[in-house]
């Protein structure tokens, strides 16, 4: 290695000292970078220890240390909080049974169930034999607790007002849809006249915003007894827009057959446009639902509307009290809306922004049809 004047062992993970040779005396430290083996006395690399065998075994036994310590430490910590957690875990029995002795009266501690049953056992049931005063719509009781503390616990009474409030909501879960209450006799008679026309106008009030006032139209598409809330009160609210659909103004607005049978508009029997008229259709037939207080189902095989009108009077439903004149004449005015929704032709149907004016502002008839329709004129006393 005489003529050898450079010589680059970088990046070879090389250890140990470097040779003696002449080459070696004058070299650069860069020869030797990412060697971390190597060692001397030039300028940059560590010294080499005495015992060159003995440096390479102690690097090896620090490395095998690591390699052992490291996991060692891991196993610890895992174990360390396995311990933890299940010492925690143990405890908690112990910590409930100590929260059950707690003073559940303190506000911070209060467990409304817990102090009621010690109430219902201290006073046998709100006994008599308790009572210690009354007054300001309620009755005062001694109680004595199980660890002996004396306390006085008032029982308010209900006022008028409470309980109708809560028949009121008894009433609001229970009343549910049109057809359930239509099927109870006993909310059939709470349901009058007045009531069942109100629920026609506010039915035709919901369809006249959702094709009229929505910008586009939505047709509902299942306008049934079934889909229609009623309140505490009896107002109607259209329900389920499962199967609504929006018209679109550039569409044809084809759609697949939807509804419940016996609601749905003959049209669809030949064709499968989505049009407002499918709904009034629907509505015609709830119509007359509320009147009879059921399902019209002998009005579907009869021909003329005269026959209809006849036989919707003679089939009024008996359950609420008799109308009086002015309502006779209101369920004529029904009768003759639900018969004019209720054309085999679309194009003969009135749209239901002119039913719910119809309903709500009464005028001599205008729905023309061509088998001819009742008006308000041919009507005395209920009778067509």
């Amino acid at each position: 290695m005489v003529s050898l004047s450079a010589l680059d062992v970088s990046y070879n993970n090389l250890e140990g000292p470097l040779p003696t040779g002449q080459v070696f005396r004058n070299a650069s430290i860069g020869w030797f970078l990412h060697n971390n083996g190597l060692c001397d006395n030039l300028s940059g690399l560590p010294k080499c220890s005495s015992d060159p065998k003995l440096q390479h075994h102690n690097r090896r036994i620090s490395s095998l240390l690591l390699s052992i310590s490291i996991p060692s430490c891991i196993v610890t910590i895992l174990a360390t909080f396995g311990v933890i957690r299940i010492v925690k875990r143990s405890k908690r029995p112990q910590r409930t049974a100590a929260h059950d002795k707690r003073d559940v009266f303190l506000v911070w501690n209060f467990d409304g169930k817990l102090a009621f049953e010690d109430i219902i056992k201290a006073t046998e049931n709100f006994s008599e034999r308790y009572i210690v005063g009354s007054g300001g719509y309620g009755t005062v009781y001694k109680v004595q607790l199980q660890e002996g503390r004396l306390v006085a616990v008032k029982k308010l009474h209900e006022t008028e007002e409470e309980i109708s409030d809560e028949k009121r909501f008894i009433r609001e879960i229970e009343v549910g849809n049109l057809h359930e209450t239509l099927e109870n006799d006993d909310l059939a008679k709470e349901l009058n006249w007045q009531r069942r026309a109100a629920i026609a106008r506010d039915i035709a009030q919901a369809m006249y915003y959702l094709h009229h006032e929505c910008n586009p139209p939505i047709i509902h598409r299942d306008i049934t007894s079934n889909n229609i809330v009623l309140d505490a009160d009896f107002k109607a609210y259209v329900a389920d827009f499962g199967t609504a659909r929006i018209i679109k103004p550039d569409s044809s607005n084809w759609s697949e057959l939807a509804g419940t049978y016996g609601y749905i508009a003959p049209e669809f029997s030949y064709t499968s446009v989505v049009m407002t008229k499918c709904d009034v259709y629907s509505f015609g037939v709830v119509v007359l639902e509320i009147v009879m207080g059921r399902y019209p189902r002998e009005l579907q095989s009869l021909a003329s509307l005269g026959e209809h009108n006849n036989l919707a009077m003679d089939l009024l439903d008996q359950r609420p009290s008799s109308p009086t004149c002015l309502e006779k004449k209101e369920i004529a005015l029904l009768i003759e809306v639900a018969f004019a929704c209720l054309e085999t032709s679309p194009q003969s149907r009135p749209e239901i922004q002119d039913v719910y004016q119809k309903l709500i502002r009464p005028q001599p008839s205008y729905f023309a049809s061509p088998s001819g329709t009742v008006t308000l004129g041919q009507i005395t006393d209920g009778k067509v």
